[in-house]
This record gives structure tokens, sequence and C-alpha cells, in this order.
């Protein structure tokens, strides 16, 4: 989300940071590209405008002029402008006595209601909350047994009467069961409709009279573009959404409907959809993804993900393993197994200040096939080998080879890497860091 913007940015901001002092010139030019790299991203025009407008007033102020580093500046105004544009990061209302809590889900049909609904029961169970699943899309086939399914596999309830019930019905029902399981919060898929329907927009109210949600959250595909904004506005002013949640970013590299939906109704994003693994879901933190935008990187997101994916008790044996030379392959497939949990390498690459413009030079499906293969020849040794590799002869690599479908020459490979790893570990044990004269760089071990 937001490549080709980011890209176009960074290239405006370098060029600005090559001037000394700006002037009202250098400041109209660079707005200038501002301006189309947020139309190509597809931003809405009464955004663009407001947005450039607002930066354009704060450039050729006093704040810069004064400013040592003028080109610095402006990109620290720009950044707090798009924090400005994206909004508050929502937090879901859970105020209020009444239980369950209902939240219902709504849009148009293929934004990725249903799943969204199983990500978001996901997330409240991590945060303690007892969510509950009501399967009330019985328009498009088989997104009953979709959501059956999905609540199956992350272990939530879920109430679901088929297809042949009206789901306001079906949802007065579901809401009866939950509150006879004591459940937390309610969760409705609702079916995806255009926002002129008439006829399922009255289905929607009524489901909403019935239920008094206290959210109603539109999921918007974020490939959508421009047509978002007219989306969110029309279901806005038929529901009164209470937020937004943008799914596919990860297959949109333009990311103008995140700016645009937000700056026009005025609705916090509240979460967004990263990809279609069930943890591919998290919350909307302004401030980092202007960050990201702006090829900053997003270091708190980063240590999140992998505070979600480290635990901390086993990164201290990992360490004390490495420390006295005890780190095996086992322990290598299981790291990296949880390396691949994290994200993409190209996505966990944006996250690092500096390193987003790297992202394009990353060919994530030959990355991802040979992770794939060391995954499966670290698989096709016994325990004995993976804890001492030295004991593969000729014929056990032969053996490693054919069960895991590649030449010997791969199992070399690997073996070779595992081994060059374990010296480069045995120099920084003896105080010696290659590539720095005198051993470990002053502070890196403290």
């Amino acid at each position: 989300m937001f490549e080709n913007l980011t890209q176009r940015l960074q290239d405006t901001f370098d060029r600005l940071g090559r001037v000394g002092k700006l002037t009202e010139q250098d400041v109209d030019t660079a707005m200038r590209e501002v301006r189309l790299a947020l139309l190509e991203a597809d931003v809405a025009l009464p955004v663009v405008k407001d947005f450039v407008k607002r930066v354009r007033e704060r450039a050729i102020g006093a704040e810069v002029a004064k400013s040592l580093k003028p080109g610095q500046q402006v990109v620290k105004i720009v950044h707090e402008e798009l924090i400005e544009t994206l909004g508050e990061g929502g937090r879901l209302n859970f105020s209020g006595s009444m239980r369950p809590h209902v939240i219902m889900l709504v849009g148009l049909q293929g934004s990725g209601k249903t799943t969204t609904a199983a990500k978001l029961a996901l997330q409240l169970r991590r945060d303690g909350r007892q969510p509950l699943l009501i399967a009330a899309d019985t328009y498009r086939p088989a997104a009953v047994d979709q959501l059956v399914t999905l609540a199956k596999q992350i272990n939530v309830p879920y109430y679901e009467e088929g297809t042949t019930a009206r789901p306001p019905d079906i949802v007065t029902r579901g809401l009866k069961q939950a509150k006879e399981q004591n459940a937390g919060v309610v969760i409705i898929d609702t079916a995806g409709r255009l926002q002129i329907n008439e006829e399922l927009m009255a289905e929607l109210e009524e489901i909403k009279r019935r239920s008094n949600p206290a959210e109603i959250l539109l999921v918007a595909d974020s490939m959508t573009g421009q047509e978002a904004v007219n989306i969110a506005d029309g279901f806005n002013k038929r529901l009164g959404i209470t937020g937004l949640i943008l799914t596919k970013i990860d297959g949109d590299a333009r990311g103008g409907a995140a700016l645009s939906m937000r700056a026009v109704t005025g609705v916090p994003i509240k979460f967004l959809g990263t990809s279609e693994k069930m943890d591919g879901f998290e919350v909307f933190h302004p401030d980092r993804v202007a960050s990201r935008i702006l090829g900053m990187g997003d270091v708190l997101s980063l240590i999140e993900k992998a505070e979600e994916a480290f635990d901390e008790r086993e990164a201290m044996r990992l360490q004390k393993k490495l420390l006295e030379n005890q780190f095996t392959l086992q322990d290598f497939l299981e790291q990296l197994q949880k390396i691949r949990k994290m994200g993409s390498f190209a996505s966990l690459l944006s996250m690092i200040p500096g390193m987003s413009r790297f992202r394009d030079q990353i060919d994530e499906e030959e990355l991802e096939r040979r992770i794939k293969r060391v995954e499966a020849i670290i698989n096709s040794m016994t325990p004995k080998e993976r804890e001492n590799p030295r004991i593969l002869n000729a014929s056990r690599k032969k053996r490693v080879a054919a069960g895991s479908g590649v030449e010997v020459r791969d199992v070399n490979d690997v073996l070779k890497q595992f081994s060059d790893m374990q010296k480069l570990m045995g120099q920084v044990r003896k105080g010696r860091f290659p590539g720095f004269p005198g051993g470990i760089p002053p502070g890196l071990m403290r």
C-alpha cells in the first residue's frame, strides 16, 4: 500500500533536500509534484487540493524560513498534515453496560466482509473479549458455510440458520443466543450490497434498528480507488457508519482510498486487512501509516509483529544457545517459520527507516520458493542430523535430497549457509565483528 506514492514523494523530497535555502518557487515546484503524486495514488481531488494548500501555507511561512534544514522541515510538515488527513486512530466503542456489544459489518459484495468478520473476532479474543459471529449473509452462495468454516478454524462460537430466513430475523435470534451464552461481543456479517440499492439498504436499517449496534463498520476494498469515497458517503448517510476497515491493502500500490474516505466522511479508519491470512489484520495508527508513506519506516509495528512471533523466554533460550554454539538446524527452521508469520519480507523492509526504496529489489516469489526449499530440506533430515549436520555423509545427503525433491547440491548449499552463520556467531562470541577493525563497534553489545 502507498508504494507508488512513497517513491514519488521520496524523489521529490530528495531534490528539495539538495537546496540550501528554499524559495517560494522551490516550494511551489515541490507542491506540484506532491499534488501529482497524490492524484496518481487515487486520492480524491478535493482532498488533494486541501492537503496541498495546508502544506504550502506552512512551507512558505516562518517555521521553514528560520529552519537550519528547510528541506527536512517541509518533510516534517507533510508528515504532520498526512496524520491530520488520516485522522485519529479509531478505537472500538465498548462503553456502556449493555451486553453483548454489537458490531455490524457492511459494504459492497467482494469487499472481504466475511473474512474480516473472522479476523476481527480473532483480534477481539486476543484482547480478552468473548466474541460470537452471526451469519446474516443469505444472498451470496456459500457465505454462511464460509463463516462457519472460519469460526471453527479460529475456535469462535457462531450462529447460523442457513439461507432461508430473513437476515433481520436471523440477527434477532442470534442475539438471543449470544445473551444466553454470555458473549461479550457480537459481530454481524451482512450481505454485500450497493449503497444505491433501496431495498437492501432498508434491510440494513432494519438490522440496525433490531440490534442497536455499538459500531457499524464499513468494510471497503482499498483497490476500489476514488469510487470508494462515494461508497463510504452513501453508506454513511443511510446508516451512520462509525468506522472503516480497509481490506486488501497488500494488493494496492496506490492507497488513495485511505486518505480520501477518512477526509470526506470524517469517519475514522479503525483496522487494516493486510493479507488473506487470519492474522493479516492490524489496528490503524495514522502516525505509523504517515511514516510509511514518507519512507520513514514503522519501527513500532515491526516491534509488535516481532513480539507476537517471538516469545521472550524462547528468545533468551536461543540467545544462550547461540552464545554457547549450540544453535541447531531445528532452531534455524523454527526461527525461519516465525519470521514468515510476520509478513512478507518486502512489507517488513518497508517498516525499517530508509529501507522502503529497496522493496522493488526483492523478488518475493523467488524468495518464498527458496525458503520453502530450505524448509523441505531440513524437514527431510532426522532429528540427529538436524542436531549435528556433520554426520551428513554422501548417502545421507542423497536421501535428504530425494526426500525434499531437490538436488544434492541444494542440500550442500543449505549446510554451507548454516556453517557460515555459525562461523559468524563464533567471531561475535570472541569479540570480533567482521567489517569493524578492532572487533565489535562500541555500544553494540551494551
